[in-house]
């Protein structure tokens, strides 16, 4: 079988390149994808090349395929996992496979695995780590979608808290608690505020800040406060530009505040956070940097006497990842918000080497067709001269201006392929 992928050389070094897979082994599954959103993961592991923790040291001469939030369907699945899975079914995976206590992922790490491609081979420890999930939702980006809400999910899930006088560790958010999410209008933080809301453990009230009013008007817009209130959750935005965001946050919460996630690797966000810590808080680090000496100070007087702490999440597993399945499928949770862009396969490399300089949210590839990345505010425009974009335009502005199944089923019945 003959695929086309992005594959990772080293640093800066994407190719896109049409090539032959093996025959799959008794323990393997082809695969044809057919989704992939593009992570800030793929554009830290091309800028780091063989650096990256998850990047072979021999990328060079052995290159890895990209991308590892995909969906798509099994085409061949071998005699071992026969009885398991089925050809023509549709799947899902969790690249965190921690093989043997490996860091070898889907995505980073493999020569005939990655999100970027028509066609790959799952090899066997997908399946023995118990990382390749059955899809049944309606659309294949809300698949893709489910691992970016997996690392949500699993940022919860890590943060705890205390009783005092006893050595108990309480995972999870402060339900009814004061949250703050720093940095939170980004698609990350949307995924972060929808599974606040609508996940099983919810704040009382939940302040989102960001420097950039764009985001905030379209977060806003999206995840509004009277959604929230139906769901037991006060929710605020706040403009935290040229202002003092402790300041800000210490008025709207002056007892402090239960949780807070950090989702950028900034030194005064962090700051910000360890002061808004109500005693027994909770800082989340949910931003990955790439400065291996990033750092920041950290209270340590209200560390011994009011029990505040930090973790920091990177990823979500297996079982998280079927949270967020079960959520996006039933409608409880809503990954179109997430998406604001949408392209083919040949749009990978530029998109992913450009990605922290272009606005919006997911950047959705769809693997088997060709087609610039375009955002979905433009299809009215571009919709002036391509009859394709019209009909996406009048798709999305029945559905709030967001993607939706029927867009996706749209676009690839109508798209050029690849």
């Amino acid at each position: 079988m003959k695929t086309t992928a992005v594959r990772l050389y080293g640093k800066d070094d994407l190719r896109l390149e049409s090539f032959e897979l093996p025959p799959i082994r008794d323990d393997e599954i082809l695969a044809r994808v057919i989704s992939d959103s593009i992570c800030m993961s793929s554009y830290k592991a091309t800028d780091q090349g063989a650096a990256h923790k998850r990047v072979p040291d021999d990328v060079a001469q052995h290159p890895v395929i990209i991308g590892h939030e995909f969906c798509g369907e099994l085409l061949k699945v071998g005699a071992k996992w026969a009885d398991r899975y089925a050809e023509g079914s549709r799947f899902v995976i969790q690249p965190a496979l921690n093989y043997k206590g490996s860091l070898d992922a889907p995505g980073y790490s493999y020569a005939y695995i990655g999100g970027d491609a028509t066609y790959v081979v799952i090899p066997n420890e997908v399946m023995l780590m118990d990382c390749l999930l059955p899809y049944a939702g309606d659309a294949m980006y809300k698949g893709s979608l489910t691992e970016p809400y997996s690392c949500v999910v699993g940022a919860f899930n890590a943060s705890y808290h205390t009783k005092r006088g006893t050595y108990v560790h309480h995972m999870g958010i402060r339900e009814g608690g004061n949250m703050a999410i720093l940095a939170g209008a980004g698609p990350m933080g949307l995924a972060a505020i929808d599974y606040a809301v609508h996940g099983p453990r919810r704040p009382k009230n939940l302040v989102v800040t960001d420097i950039s009013a764009a985001r905030l008007q379209r977060a806003a817009a999206i995840m509004t406060a009277e959604d929230a209130a139906k769901n037991g959750v006060c929710l605020r935005f706040e403009n935290t530009w040229n202002i003092n965001a402790y300041e800000a946050l210490h008025r709207i919460a002056p007892e402090g505040f239960d949780d807070v996630f950090v989702l950028a690797p900034n030194t005064s966000l962090v700051e910000t956070a360890d002061k808004l810590l109500a005693p027994d808080g909770c800082i989340n680090f949910f931003a990955g940097p790439t400065d291996a000496n990033f750092s920041a100070p950290f209270n340590f007087f209200n560390v011994h006497y009011s029990g505040t702490h930090v973790v920091g999440t990177s990823g979500g597993n297996a079982q998280d990842m079927r949270e967020a399945l079960e959520l996006i499928s039933t409608g409880t949770l809503h990954p179109e918000a997430l998406v604001t862009h949408v392209g083919g396969l040949d749009c990978v490399i530029e998109t992913t080497r450009r990605l922290p300089q272009i606005p919006g949210g997911k950047k959705l590839i769809y693997t088997g067709i060709s087609l610039p990345l375009t955002a979905i505010e433009d299809f009215d425009r571009l919709g002036e001269s391509d009859p394709m974009f019209r009909a996406l335009g009048e798709v999305c502005a029945k559905h709030n201006g967001l993607w939706s199944a029927e867009a996706e089923r749209l676009l690839l019945s109508e798209a050029k392929p690849i």
